[in-house]
């Protein structure tokens, strides 16, 4: 098998990319508003009831119209799925493993339009469209690779007379409950993650990005997956999340989402209902309140170019996201200024447009929520950047820097989830890390220090599932930075690691007398 290595990120400077790129962005435009049914048992099943996706840069735009599951429909989503894994968990893992290889293969020609899909339907900037669709391909490739590792278990010791082995066998039906900020990546990546260890699936995506979903099943189709053993049945949480992660058949619940559904879900996941013979696993990622500090010993461009990359990319609607800055001291006002300098050039607008740096947020709740947490900064600390936002034609907020904060604040505590990244000054490098370390969150994290014994004590202290040295805290790769957290940021599954596709499997020792 082929070592695995990481999708490449366009280079949009080159000429023939943008081109390329612009037909894949008319291929998208020519089926803006069309109708997608639901799929169970691979049967097309439209519903009276629809979920409109509409285009966050611009309301008006639909982007398409997807049949809603309800309750019936989802228990007809688990026989199906039930019906499937009988044949195939018995199906070979080099079998498994050839769909998600050729369903790469088939996303990897159509890179471009899935990336503008992802434009309209997400609000993603060309470069964040791009890096999303590259890792959906990444998470094929190197899930696929992944359990060829494992197909054959693991090696336990046999004694004269005795021959034991140890195996894994997939676990059952699982419920995929995916989010809409990386809509492609991690909507494929869970899917095909629970699909090649063998088990069935029923993917509900978020409500604000089915269509990008609906055109992955078709891709899983044209791959060769049998029927029934993912099936697409977008709906509302509380009608047909709840009724599937109650459900007695439900043998695991993969989620990615805020903190607070990603503790109800764990919460209803360890109710034993009646019919249910097992304890059912969740693999939960949900959320950060992310903090780069800043030694004094350290590259200040580096911090600051960091710092507003990592705050502002995708409009900082990354769990990932730096959303804290806490500088020492002695640096504080160099790095502050640099940082609100740089925030001042970002363009925001259209995504369509390439020279924008950052697009709209998701949908309206998210702009409520998150000029709602601006008014708190200025109670909090000082505005320095940014503070408006626009939502008469989509919903656009300007990148935002508040500074001075105490770090037990609102703005210091709570995840936002948009474009405000909050300031805070620390005594010394050890008071960085305390403040660092005090929120109830633990995902990802960095350091910009020249000094090597704080880049060690953070390696031991900081207590994040992702650190980073000398480098912005957002943009794991599949592969070569396992991502998930700590705490409140999830059950630490990490997911383009060597382990994952372990939370979808069970271990089965058999032992022989010869």
């Amino acid at each position: 098998m082929i070592e695995y290595k990481h999708e490449p990120f366009t280079d949009f400077s080159k000429e023939e990319n943008k081109k390329a790129f612009q037909a894949g962005m008319e291929l998208v435009e020519s089926y803006l508003g069309q109708d997608y049914p639901l799929i169970i048992g691979g049967e097309r099943i439209e519903t009276e009831e629809k979920i409109t996706s509409v285009n966050p840069a611009n309301k008006e735009e639909v982007v398409g119209r997807v049949s809603k599951a309800n309750r019936e429909l989802a228990e007809r989503a688990m026989n199906s799925a039930l019906e499937a894994f009988e044949s195939w968990k018995k199906v070979k893992p080099e079998v498994r493993a050839d769909v998600l290889f050729k369903a790469a293969a088939i996303v990897r020609r159509r890179k471009h339009e899935f990336s503008a899909l992802l434009m309209k339907e997400a609000g993603k900037p060309w470069k964040e469209a791009d890096a999303d669709t590259a890792e959906g391909i990444d998470f094929l490739e190197y899930y696929g690779r992944q359990m060829l590792e494992l197909k054959d278990g693991k090696k336990v010791q046999s004694r004269p007379g005795e021959y034991n082995r140890y195996d894994y066998i997939p676990l059952g039906v699982g419920v995929v409950i995916s989010p809409w900020n990386f809509a492609f990546a991690i909507m494929a990546g869970t899917t095909v993650a629970a699909v090649v260890s063998g088990n069935a699936v029923l993917l509900k995506p978020a409500s604000t990005t089915p269509v990008v979903a609906a055109k992955f099943v078709e891709v899983l189709e044209e791959a060769g997956l049998p029927k029934g053993v993912v099936n697409y049945i977008p709906g509302s949480g509380a009608e047909v999340g709840d009724y599937l992660v109650d459900h007695p058949k439900t043998r695991f619940i993969s989620f990615t989402g805020s903190r607070e559904v990603g503790t109800r879900i764990y919460e209803r996941a360890a109710i034993v209902n009646e019919g249910q013979i097992w304890l059912k696993r969740v693999i939960a990622e949900m959320g950060g309140k992310d903090t780069i500090v800043v030694d004094k010993e350290a590259d200040l461009e580096l911090a600051a170019q960091s710092i507003v990359q990592s705050a502002f990319g995708f409009s900082g609607q990354k769990c990932s996201a730096c959303s804290r800055a806490v500088i020492v001291e002695d640096v504080y006002d160099q790095v502050l200024e640099r940082a609100v300098a740089l925030t001042k050039e970002l363009t925001v607008g259209d995504p369509m447009n390439p020279d924008n740096f950052m697009g709209p947020v998701n949908d309206q709740n998210a702009f409520d929520k998150i000029m709602k947490y601006i008014e708190i900064g200025k109670t909090e600390g000082e505005l320095m950047a940014g503070g408006e936002g626009d939502d008469s034609k989509g919903y656009f907020i300007q990148p935002t820097i508040f500074a001075g904060l105490d770090p037990k604040a609102r703005l210091m505590q709570e995840e936002i989830f948009g474009p405000v990244v909050a300031f805070a000054k620390a005594k010394d490098f050890n008071h960085a890390l305390e403040i660092a370390n005090n929120t109830e969150y633990g995902l990802t994290g960095a350091v910009i220090s020249n000094n090597r014994a704080h880049l060690e004590q953070a390696r031991e202290d900081f207590h994040v599932g992702n650190l980073y040295f000398n480098r912005g805290c957002t943009g794991a790769i599949v592969g070569y930075q396992p991502f998930g957290g700590f705490n409140m940021s999830g059950t630490d599954s990490k997911a383009g690691g060597p382990d994952y596709l372990l939370l979808h499997m069970q271990a089965k020792t058999t032992s022989e007398m010869l």
